[in-house]
């Protein structure tokens, strides 16, 4: 299962339909919060966030899964990405850092190879 964590609806719908129309299986969630009370941690080979959110950021997650042993591929893509961001993310163990707007191919290539891993 790939889980999309977005809080723009409008993002979150598109990338959700995209992975949709591509095959995979998709949850969609408006926070990391919400992501985090699904449960859903244990069934997800794939996650896709936004970096920048109200309440944890997409990288508080990814910090938040590495300690709890949860480590899960995930592909970062924000509005707002600078260097600094990017290492953070890659050292934490990022697949993927793309900035919107996105190339939509190379978005289904990343999450084929995160599920692959």
């Amino acid at each position: 299962m790939v889980a999309v964590i977005e809080d723009d609806e409008s993002y979150r719908v598109a990338v959700r339909r995209l992975l949709k129309s591509e095959g995979f299986t998709v949850q969609s969630f408006a926070s990391a919060e919400e992501f985090l009370n699904s449960g859903q941690q244990q069934e997800t080979g794939c996650l896709i966030s936004d970096i920048r959110m109200p309440g944890m950021s997409g990288l508080d997650l990814q910090a938040k899964l590495n300690a709890d042993r949860c480590p899960i591929p995930t592909i970062f893509i924000t509005a707002h990405g600078d260097e600094n961001m990017r290492l953070q993310a890659m050292r934490g163990g990022a697949v993927k850092f793309m900035v919107k707007p996105f190339d939509c191919t190379i978005l289904v290539e990343s999450v084929r190879a995160a599920l692959e891993e």
